[in-house]
């Protein structure tokens, strides 16, 4: 990928981040910067076993020889000397999940640059991407900002934005953002560095977003089936969207709203000539990936072949509920 920039000589990154989501980011600094070093989060328990797993950010900076550190807080004098040393020209951050104290935002003469996936000041916080397939917005982005003490408050060094297809998840629409926000970090960051771009306040009223928790995943059938259309993809591939089926959790995979004809109640499995639906508040769902809790997923009518009675129960919110 050819990049614009206004010098030839490399600006020394000191990266920090940590999910998949920024890969993509550090892989164009690497490409076209001097990454002098990673900072990222500890390595955390995960999978049935809970063996250690390094974050997706690690593994890529090892295999390239950048030192890595793994602090549990960036406020210890160890993790502000550590950082210091590397004498960075700007301190890159995308999804790294610490808020930067003021002795490591003063420490780049340049700056800390934070690539945030939602077109600031909407979404602030940990879960952007999410938040606007579930409210329905018909746009997202990429924006750049200079940081400060603040949670995502800094003024906007760049800021671009793309439509958010009806069929992407929060999965399909971070891969789409992390590419955005590698090439729009690499068009504008030389500039940056030169002193060529002004930032700009952040204008319009601010919202947050928090962390995703597991049990946000679950289905209220009294919700219109726009909603809950919108809740199966903003909630995958994490934490899923899901329901009970005689007493076993039941996952959406992939769902459209669709119309609802007869008078079934919410939470009634049902066919008709679209195919298996469930009701709904209003409307219905229009099952198309589902996942029965210790088994792989497949479509709604291979499912319902080798569960008879799948269709004209009821699911629901319980457990205990479920056994109807």
């Amino acid at each position: 990928m050819e990049v614009p920039r206004s010098g030839e000589i490399p600006v020394k990154v000191l990266f920090m981040g940590s999910p998949k989501f920024a890969i993509p980011i550090l892989e164009g600094l690497l490409a076209h910067h001097q990454v002098v070093g990673v900072v990222t989060q500890p390595d955390r328990p995960a999978g049935r076993g809970l063996k250690l797993k390094p974050p997706p950010v690690k593994e890529l900076a090892l295999a390239h020889g950048i030192p890595v550190f793994q602090p549990e807080s960036l406020k210890r004098e160890e993790a502000i000397a550590w950082i210091r040393a590397k004498e960075p020209d700007v301190i890159v951050v995308a999804a790294f999940g610490q808020i930067l104290p003021p002795a490591v935002l003063r420490i780049p003469p340049h700056g800390c640059l934070n690539v945030h996936a939602s077109l600031l000041p909407r979404y602030r916080g940990a879960a952007p991407i999410p938040a606007a397939i579930l409210n329905g917005d018909p746009e997202s982005g990429i924006t750049i900002i200079l940081m400060d003490e603040g949670l995502d408050t800094g003024p906007i060094v760049a800021r671009k934005a793309i439509l958010i297809s009806p069929e992407d998840t929060a999965g399909t629409l971070e891969e789409k953002l992390s590419r955005l926000g590698a090439e729009l970090l690499l068009e504008i960051l030389p500039a940056w560095v030169e002193g060529k771009i002004k930032p700009l306040p952040q204008e319009g009223e601010p919202s947050y977003t928090k962390p995703v928790k597991k049990e946000e995943g679950l289905l209220d059938w009294e919700l219109p089936a726009e909603f809950l259309a919108r809740k199966v993809r903003a909630f995958n591939p994490w934490p899923g969207a899901f329901t009970f089926w005689k007493g076993k959790l039941l996952k959406i995979w992939k769902a459209t709203p669709a119309a609802l004809t007869s008078g079934e109640a919410p939470g009634k499995v049902f066919r008709d000539s679209e195919g298996i639906k469930v009701a709904c508040g209003s409307g219905a769902l229009l099952l198309e990936e589902i996942q029965l809790e210790g088994k792989s997923r497949m479509g709604p009518e291979e499912f319902a072949r080798g569960q008879r009675d799948f269709v004209g129960s009821i699911l629901t919110s319980t457990p205990e509920g479920s056994y109807r």
